[in-house]
C-alpha cells in the first residue's frame, strides 16, 4: 500500500506500494470488547480542531466535527483512496485497540488498518468495516508483532464502482505500555562536548545532580587512570531544562590526547578529545552540507561516498517537472523562468530566496572572518584556483540570480519569493524521483532585497577571485534595490500548500541591510540614509530578522567609515555580545540563546550559533579573551552539554542526532536510503510542538527538552541551509582559533 505523510499542515504521498499479504493477528469485534489500554496514540480523534494531522490522499475536509471524504469512484487497490495518521509507537506484544464511529451516504465496504508505515508492513490489524448511512461505532484489538515508531492507522476506501462520501468521528488508538513520549534517555548526567575542548579554550561541563553541595571530580583517560581532578561548583535550577544541576571547569588541563571522560562519584560522560585542532573534520563536513543538498547536480560518489551519491534532481527530466522552465503559479504571471540549481533548503525540495540568499552571505562572510582554501572542501570544484567555500556560495547565487523578474516584464527587477512544488511530497523521496509540478510563486519586496544585499556582498568577495560574477552580481543588485524602492510593500503570504511560507511584513529591516552591504560594495553615500538599524541583541538576526546584518556588513569595511560612525558600529556589536555573553554565563547549560519569554523557537540551534558569532565578531574587534571563550562555549552546548545530553550535529558525539527530518537522508524510513551527511545540525529544541510527532511526545516538555530526534519532528529535528551556514561559520572560527581576516577586498 502507499505510505502517506505529512509536513507541515499538508499531505504527501511516497508511491511505494506493498500488497497487505502479511498474516493478520488474532482480531476482536465490537462484541467482544475489552477494558481499555491506558494511553491514547491518537491525536485529533474527534477533530474538534480541523483536520490535522490526518491526511489523505482524495478530498476529505471537516464538516458539522466530523471528517468527510468523497470517495472516487474507478480506482483499483483500497489504498488508491486512504485517510490516515502516522508515526503512531507500536510496541511488540501489546495488544492496540481501535475505536471510530462511521458512516456513509450509501451502505459500503471499507477496510481499517494499523501496521507500519513502510516495509515490511507488519500488522496489528486488518479489518474490513460495512457502513451504513447511520453513524455506527466499530471497535477492534490486535496485538503488535514489531515495536516501531512509525505505526499508522489508515482508513481504505479504493475500488468503489460508484462515488460516495464516507464520514468518520471519534477515532482512538490505544494500548502499549510506555507513556506517549516513552521514558526519555537523557545518557549520563555528566554532559560534555562530545566532540571535545581546544587545547587552549575553555573546558567546562555540567553535571545534573540534586546535591547541593560541591562533589569531587575526576578527569580519566583513555586507559581510566585519573589524570585530574576538582571539585564541582554547585549552581542550582536551570530554568530552560529544570534540571538541578553543578558546574564542572578543568580548563587548566592541556595534555592533548583522544578518549578522555569527566567522571562524578560512579556517573561517567561520554567520551571526548583535547587537542589542537579538534574542529577541522567539523569544519569540513558541515560545509559539505551544502554541496550535499545541491539541486541540478549530480551527486557522486567520489566526493561524498556510495551511499551518499544521487542522481541530479530537477533538470526537467521525467519524472521532475522543473527546474529548467518553471511557470509561476496559476494566475500570477505569464512567463516561465530557468531557475535550475541552488540548494534545497531543508528537508523539502523547496527553494526560498531569502533562506537561501541568508545562508549564501554567511558563507560569504565565513570566508571574510576565517577564510577556507581551494581543495579544502570535497566538491567537483576543488581545486580550481578560488576557495571553495566561494565555490559553494556560488551555487546558490547562481539560483537567486535566476529569480530575478526579466526585463519586459511587470515587476521587472522584482525576485520571486520561492519556487517549490504544488504539493507536500512524500518521505522517503529522492530529488529526481520527485514528480510534483513545480512553479514560481511571486515576486516580494523581501527577497528582492535580499538578492541586492547578498549581491552586493557577492560584488565585494568576489572582485578578487571573479570580476565577471562580481559585476552581474552588482548589476542584479542595483537593479533589485532601484526595482525595491518602487514596490516597497509587497508582501509573501502566509500559509500555502506545498512550500513553506516564509512570509515576512516588516521590510524596514532589508532595506537597511540591502543599503549597507551596497554601500559598502560601492561606497555611493546615497545609499546610506536608508541604513536605519543596527544590531540588537534582542533580535538577533534570522531570514525573517535582518537589520543587524547591517552593523555586520559595516563592519567589514572600516575604510567606508569615520573613525566615530566605526565606533558606533564597534559597540552596538559589542554591547549585543555582551548580553549573548550573560546570557551564556545565566545558564546551568552554557548557552548565547536565552529567550526572553524562556520559549524556544523553531530552530532554536541557529540561534546558539548565530549568537556564538556575534560573539565571534565581537573578539575579533576588541581582541577580548572572554567572547572567543563564550564562542567557543557554544559549540559546547551543541555538542553534547546540553538538557537532553545529545550532540545536534550528525556524526560528532557518543550520541548525536541522526534521524533528521530530509527526503533523501531517510534511513529510518528505508533502510537503503543514508542517514543525515555528517555535520548536519538538527533544528533543536521548539517549545511550539508545531508538528504531531512532536505533539504526540513532547507534552509538558521543558523548553530546552522540547526535541525529539525522529525524522518525523520536522519542528523540532529538520535541517536548513541557514542552520547549517550559522554552524559552517561557527566552526571555521573555532577551527582557526584567532582568525584573522583575507586580504581586504576593496
Amino acid at each position: 500500500m502507499p505510505t502517506l505523510r505529512r509536513r507541515s499542515g499538508a499531505i504527501a504521498l511516497t508511491v511505494t506500494l506493498a500488497l497487505l499479504t502479511a498474516s493478520t493477528p488474532a482480531v476482536t469485534s465490537t462484541a467482544a470488547a475489552t477494558a481499555d489500554p491506558p494511553y491514547e496514540r491518537v491525536l485529533n480523534g474527534t477533530f474538534d480542531t480541523g483536520k490535522d494531522p490526518w491526511w489523505s490522499n482524495f478530498p476529505a475536509e471537516v464538516a458539522d466535527g466530523r471528517l468527510c471524504a468523497q470517495v472516487p469512484a474507478g480506482t483499483v487497490n483500497p489504498w488508491d483512496a486512504m485517510i490516515g495518521q502516522d508515526d503512531l509507537p507500536l510496541e511488540q506484544g501489546q495488544p492496540y485497540t481501535l475505536r471510530f464511529e462511521a458512516s456513509a451516504s450509501r451502505p459500503v465496504q471499507f477496510r481499517t488498518a494499523l501496521q507500519q508505515a513502510a516495509a515490511p508492513y507488519s500488522t496489528v490489524l486488518n479489518q474490513a468495516v460495512d457502513v451504513t448511512t447511520t453513524p455506527t461505532t466499530f471497535e477492534f484489538t490486535g496485538t503488535s508483532p514489531i515495536t516501531d515508531t512509525h505505526g499508522q492507522v489508515s482508513f481504505q476506501a479504493g475500488g468503489a464502482t460508484e462515488p460516495y462520501t464516507l464520514c468518520l468521528d471519534n477515532i482512538s488508538v490505544v494500548g502499549g505500555l510506555l507513556p506517549p513520549g516513552g521514558i526519555p534517555d537523557y545518557g549520563s548526567p555528566v554532559r560534555v562536548n562530545q566532540l571535545g575542548y581546544l587545547t587552549s579554550g575553555p573546558k567546562r561541563a555540567t553535571y545534573v545532580t540534586k546535591a547541593t553541595t560541591a562533589l569531587d571530580w575526576r578527569l580519566v583517560d583513555a586507559t581510566n587512570q585519573i589524570v585530574a581532578t576538582g571539585n564541582t561548583k554547585p549552581y542550582g535550577a536551570d530554568a530552560a531544562s529544570g534540571d538541578d544541576v553543578q558546574l564542572i571547569d578543568f580548563a587548566r588541563f592541556h595534555q592533548k590526547d583522544t578518549g578522555f571522560r569527566l567522571a562524578v562519584g560512579d556517573d561517567l560522560s561520554e567520551p571526548f578529545d583535547i587537542g589542537d585542532r579538534i574542529y577541522t573534520d567539523l569544519r569540513r563536513d558541515a560545509l559539505e552540507y551544502f554541496y550535499n543538498n545541491r539541486s541540478g547536480i549530480e551527486i557522486k560518489a567520489e566526493y561524498v561516498g556510495a551511499q551518499y551519491a544521487r542522481p541530479a534532481g530537477h533538470l526537467g527530466i521525467a519524472p521532475n517537472k522543473g527546474d529548467t522552465s518553471v511557470p509561476c503559479f496559476p494566475g500570477t504571471c505569464d512567463y516561465s523562468l530557468d531557475v535550475r540549481g541552488g540548494w534545497y533548503d531543508a528537508g523539502d525540495h523547496g527553494k526560498y530566496v531569502v533562506n537561501g540568499a541568508l545562508a549564501a552571505w554567511q558563507l560569504l562572510d565565513l570566508y571574510e572572518q576565517s577564510g577556507t582554501a581551494d581543495g579544502a572542501l570535497r566538491i567537483p570544484e576543488a581545486g580550481n584556483g578560488i576557495p571553495d567555500v566561494l565555490d559553494e556560495a556560488r551555487w546558490e547565487l547562481d539560483f537567486v540570480l535566476r529569480m530575478q523578474v526579466p526585463a519586459g516584464q511587470p515587476l521587472a527587477g522584482m525576485v520571486h519569493h520561492k519556487m517549490h512544488d504544488e504539493k507536500w511530497t512524500g518521505l522517503p523521496l529522492a530529488p529526481a524521483a520527485d514528480p510534483q509540478q513545480r512553479y514560481l510563486y511571486p515576486p516580494s519586496t523581501a527577497a528582492t532585497l535580499n538578492l541586492a544585499a547578498v549581491g552586493a556582498r557577492c560584488a565585494r568577495v568576489y572582485a578578487r577571485w571573479d570580476r565577471q560574477l562580481a559585476k552581474r552580481c552588482l548589476t542584479a543588485a542595483e537593479k533589485a534595490w532601484n526595482a525595491a524602492r518602487q514596490h516597497p510593500a509587497l508582501y509573501a503570504p502566509p500559509g500555502g500548500e506545498g512550500g513553506g511560507a516564509y512570509d515576512d511584513t516588516k521590510v524596514t529591516d532589508e532595506f537597511s541591510w540591502a543599503a549597507a552591504e551596497l554601500f559598502a560594495a560601492s561606497g555611493e553615500a546615497s545609499y546610506k540614509r536608508f541604513i536605519t538599524t543596527g544590531f540588537k541583541a534582542a533580535d538577533g538576526f534570522s531570514w525573517q530578522e535582518t537589520g543587524g546584518l547591517a552593523d555586520l556588513a559595516l563592519a567589514r569595511v572600516p575604510w567606508r567609515l569615520s573613525i566615530v560612525d566605526n565606533w558606533k558600529v564597534h559597540q552596538r556589536i559589542v554591547d549585543a555580545a555582551n548580553v549573548y555573553l550573560a546570557d551564556l554565563s545565566a545558564q546551568g547549560y552554557a548557552n548565547p540563546y536565552k529567550p526572553a519569554d524562556g520559549k524556544y523557537v523553531w530552530g532554536s540551534n541557529s540561534g546558539t550559533a548565530n549568537n556564538a558569532m556575534i560573539l565571534a565578531i565581537a573578539a575579533d574587534l576588541t581582541e577580548r579573551t572572554a567572547y572567543r571563550s563564550a564562542a567557543l562555549e557554544s559549540l559546547d552546548y551543541l555538542l553534547g552539554r546540553n538538557a537532553v545530553g545529545t550532540s545536534y550535529i550528525t556524526g560528532y558525539g557518543e550520541r548525536s542526532s541522526h534521524n533528521q527530518h530530509h527526503r533523501f537522508w531517510a534511513h529510518s524510513l528505508n533502510p537503503a536510503l543514508p542517514s543525515p551527511y555528517p555535520g548536519s545540525l538538527a533544528g533543536g529544541p521548539n517549545s511550539g510542538l508545531q508538528d504531531p510527532v512532536a505533539q504526540r511526545n513532547l507534552q509538558g516538555c521543558a523548553p530546552a527538552k522540547c526535541y525529539i530526534d525522529e525524522i518525523g519532528s520536522y519542528s523540532t529535528n529538520e535541517v536548513a541551509v541557514n542552520w547549517n551556514s550559522a554552524l559552517s561559520w561557527l566552526t571555521a572560527y573555532a577551527d582557526s582559533r584567532w582568525p584573522s581576516r583575507p586580504a581586504p577586498t576593496h
